[in-house]
């Protein structure tokens, strides 16, 4: 593994069950010799999912209270890799992701994510996939699969744990501050079940809501009450 960049790939759950039955076998698939550990963090899930982790042979660490900021945290501190890969449940990596990420980072690339479009054709949706490979404010959302050196990780502190909602964006732009953010051409798959209960519109209003309110300093509690309050979750 000499002069190779060892991947920890680190999964935080609650109630992913059926997820997690896709989503690590396709790590494991196409992982190979660049994935070193396949962590999965839970917080407090009521379903199978923590069995389903360990019957696929993840590292499982498991937190009374649901908070992806604190359970990426978790899992980075067990992480044997020089490089972390935090990945939604939710999403479907490329069979190539072990492959793009160490080409990234042979290219001297230390922070980084996908584009992504949603497992469904519905027009808006493809427009949001379409947008994802801009490198702008938006950028960098956990659904983008996040990529980062893990010197560098340690070097920010990791995600600020009070973050309960939109942790990954406040890390991206502490990264965007000082270093280069690159974003790989091509396209993971993402599930579009926040839409099922919300319209497109809807969805779209209340996230720009929230940046807005976000870039203007308020609280991660009030992010997350606001979000709540305004869209429907099923």
């Amino acid at each position: 593994m000499n002069g190779l960049f060892q991947l920890s790939v680190i999964i935080p759950v609650l109630n992913e069950e059926a997820n997690l039955r896709e989503l690590l076998p396709l790590i494991s698939a196409h992982g190979g010799k660049f994935v070193v550990d396949l962590i999965v963090v839970d917080g407090g899930s009521k379903d199978n999912s923590v069995a389903v982790a360990q019957e696929f042979g993840a590292k499982v660490f498991e937190l009374k209270e649901a908070s992806r900021a604190r359970q990426m945290n978790l899992g980075a501190k067990a992480a044997q890799g020089n490089t972390l890969y935090f990945v939604h449940a939710d999403t479907r990596p490329l069979p190539s992701f072990a492959m793009d990420i160490q080409e990234a980072r042979l290219n001297g690339v230390r922070a980084g994510c996908y584009r992504y479009q949603f497992d469904s054709d519905h027009w808006l949706l493809k427009i949001n996939g379409w947008a994802t490979r801009f490198n702008g404010p938006f950028s960098g959302g956990g659904d983008q699969t996040l990529f980062i050196s893990t010197s560098l990780f340690q070097k920010l502190g990791g995600f600020k744990p009070d973050y309960c909602l939109m942790e990954d964006f406040e890390l991206v732009r502490r990264i965007k501050k000082r270093w280069s953010f690159y974003i790989i051409p091509k396209s993971i798959v993402v599930s579009h079940r926040k839409y099922v209960n919300n319209s497109w519109l809807r969805v779209q209003l209340v996230n720009l809501y929230i940046f807005i309110l976000f870039h203007m300093g308020v609280s991660p509690e009030s992010l997350k009450k606001t979000y709540k309050k305004h869209l429907k979750h099923g």
